[in-house]
Parts: C-alpha cells; sequence; structure tokens
C-alpha cells in the first residue's frame, strides 16, 4: 500500500474546517468588541444627558467611524440604550450577533 501525499491529502481536506472555524473565533471576538464600545458608548451618553448634553451625539462620538452605519441610540427618560452590529463580512450574521448595552443618568433638577 503506497502512503506518499496522505498528509498532504488530509491537510487538504482539513482545511476547510480549519478556515470556518477561525472565521467564527474571529467574529465572536468582533461580537465581544462590539459589545465593550456599545458599554462605552452608553456610558458617555448617559453623562452628557447628566450634565444637560445630547446624549444620542455623546454615544455616537465615542464610536469608532466603522460604527456610523451600525449603531442605534435610544434615550427615554434617564436611560440611554445602544444597540450595535459587529463587523462582520456577512450582513445576516452582524444582526443576528448585534449587541445592546444601556446606561442610566439622574437628570438635573
Amino acid at each position: 500500500m503506497d502512503e506518499r501525499g496522505q498528509s498532504t491529502v488530509e491537510l487538504v481536506a482539513a482545511l476547510p474546517v480549519l478556515l470556518l472555524s477561525a472565521l467564527v473565533a474571529l467574529q465572536l471576538l468582533a461580537a465581544g468588541y462590539a459589545l465593550t464600545l456599545a458599554d462605552g458608548a452608553a456610558e458617555a451618553g448617559a453623562l452628557a444627558l447628566a450634565s444637560g448634553g445630547s446624549a444620542a451625539e455623546a454615544a455616537r462620538g465615542a464610536l469608532p467611524g466603522w460604527a456610523e452605519d451600525d449603531v442605534s441610540v435610544a434615550v427615554e427618560g434617564g436611560e440611554v440604550t445602544v444597540r450595535l452590529r459587529p463587523p462582520s463580512p456577512l450582513r445576516s450574521v452582524a444582526e443576528r450577533l448585534q449587541v445592546s448595552s444601556s446606561a442610566a443618568a439622574r437628570l438635573p433638577r
């Protein structure tokens, strides 16, 4: 039985699985990073709201440029909610991994 080239065939067969695993890991890291960014943006919005400024502008200003089209900011009473889609090569994946973070502020009297 000739076994030359078997390891090459096994590597070629395993390569799609390795690439898919790497893509899933990177997508999960991107979702975690987006959650961290949403937390910071919600806090920035709440701080601006507490000091009488625009919560939406502050929250958007706390995010990097790539997030401009992937964020929504809602302000209700003293609560600022930021929803952010993580970067992804597939739009449907990004929508399913959308993260949300809220922060509350005591409104000035």
